[in-house]
């Protein structure tokens, strides 16, 4: 994803999910808290960290690093996202927010101990950000990539899977553009980086399911001609498999963490 690597550019990236917001604060995934636990024994992280969060969007990471007692900038660049995110966390005394990117994070030197994203990696401009993040880490700063992997499991997850390849507007892009374990070991630079996997789970009503499909990016939106018959289609597919009511939607959350080799990547 680094150096000479491809990388798939999306011109509209840093505003896509401007309409979606009220929708991602209320149906996506969390993040298990069990990762602050393994950071602080893997990491030696401890509350008076502080953590820039890129890509911090409505704050659902940046979370379980306030309840641990750091603080937390979040440096998102879509001002709903941005918004959204102030709102959420808006109990939290030590969080704040700035409007700023991966690349350009408008962050002082070497200001902050660790460098988190979650679900927001494979928007970046790797060696651009790369550069960025060494800017604003202290010396020994820790990079923690955290990702929610949908699983595909259960007939209910292959027909949901399914429905977005049918009606995602430019889902098999977005899709290719995931991280996988090469290009997270590129933009680290080295092998000198751990990953750590975990379970995750939603479960979701009918209204749940639908918000958790209309938060995605490539989701077509109200008013374009594929979101009614989507929408039917979605009603359909929780019929056919729900169980007491809800389905659940199965995930493996990834964690990868480690420190960025300095050189001429940098």
């Amino acid at each position: 994803m680094s150096g000479g690597g491809a990388k798939m550019v999306f011109a509209d990236s840093k505003e896509r999910f401007a309409n979606r917001v009220a929708d991602y604060v209320r149906y996506r995934p969390g993040y298990p808290a069990a990762i602050v636990d393994l950071l602080c024994e893997e990491c030696a992280l401890r509350p008076e960290h502080v953590i820039a969060d890129i890509g911090s969007g409505t704050g659902l990471l940046a979370e379980i690093f306030l309840k641990n007692g750091n603080s937390v900038i979040g440096v998102e660049p879509n001002a709903e996202m941005r918004s959204g995110g102030e709102e959420y966390l808006k109990p939290y005394a030590t969080f704040r927010s700035v409007a700023g990117s991966a690349e350009t994070t408008t962050m002082d030197t070497a200001s902050v101990e660790f460098v988190i994203a979650g679900q927001a990696f494979h928007w970046f401009a790797p060696d651009a950000a790369r550069r960025e993040f060494l800017r604003i880490l202290k010396p020994h700063g820790w990079v923690v990539i955290v990702w929610n992997d949908r699983l595909e499991d259960t007939r209910f997850a292959q027909e949901y899977e399914e429905l977005l390849q049918r009606y995602g507007t430019d889902y098999k892009n977005v899709k290719d553009s995931y991280p996988e374990m090469s290009k997270i070991q590129d933009f680290f630079g080295s092998p000198d980086f751990a990953a750590r996997d975990f379970p995750n789970f939603q479960l979701f009503d009918l209204e749940g399911l639908r918000g958790r499909l209309r938060s995605s990016s490539y989701a077509p939106t109200e008013g374009q001609a594929s979101f009614a018959p989507l929408m039917a289609d979605v009603e359909k597919l929780f019929h056919d498999n729900a169980q007491g009511g809800t389905v659940r939607m199965e995930y493996v959350t990834h964690a990868y963490f480690g420190h960025l080799r300095t050189g001429p990547k940098a």
